[in-house]
């Protein structure tokens, strides 16, 4: 697998001012647009972002998993066939082995989705619901990194 080209960056903001004054000065300080995303009540929507609901990353996950899973399993039930020369029937063990792992990962894969960025989607979709709005940052880790460094130096408190 290779690394990951694209960052992702996600900041809460309490009203549609804070989030606004943040972006332009993002794009002051050369962050395109095309780099970041207004989600909130009048802006973009979490759907179009690609901010998926906690149930359907759930569910995704435990498909991708449950599959990955039964095919792992069946090979299982061959190899352990072959190595230690059981005398049953394909038709048993195969069906079995690719059943219960299938089911294995299908419940991992739940767990993974529910804990994981199910909760973080969640979490994301509290705050929208709460009236608040999220800016996203997209892009190359320099980019990103770059981004959270001026909203730092932006919503640091100012010494008297």
């Amino acid at each position: 697998m290779g690394r990951r080209t694209t960052h992702l960056a996600i900041v809460v903001f309490p009203d549609e001012g804070s989030v606004f004054q943040a972006y332009r000065l993002l794009h002051y300080h050369g962050i395109s647009p095309e780099n970041l995303a207004i989600v909130g009540h009048g802006y973009s929507s979490p759907e179009r972002v690609g901010l998926m609901t906690p149930l359907r990353i759930i569910l995704c996950k435990a498909l991708i998993y449950g599959v990955v899973s039964s095919a792992i399993g069946a090979i299982l039930g061959v190899v352990s066939i072959l190595v230690w020369k059981l005398q049953h029937d394909l038709t048993l063990v195969l069906p079995t082995c690719a059943l219960l792992s299938g089911l294995a990962g299908t419940v991992l894969g739940a767990l993974f989705g529910l804990f994981g960025e199910g909760s973080t989607a969640s979490v994301y979709r509290h705050h929208l619901r709460q009236g608040r709005y999220l800016l996203m940052m997209e892009g190359s880790e320099n980019l990103v990194r770059w981004g959270q460094e001026v909203l730092g130096c932006y919503s640091a408190p100012s010494p008297h």
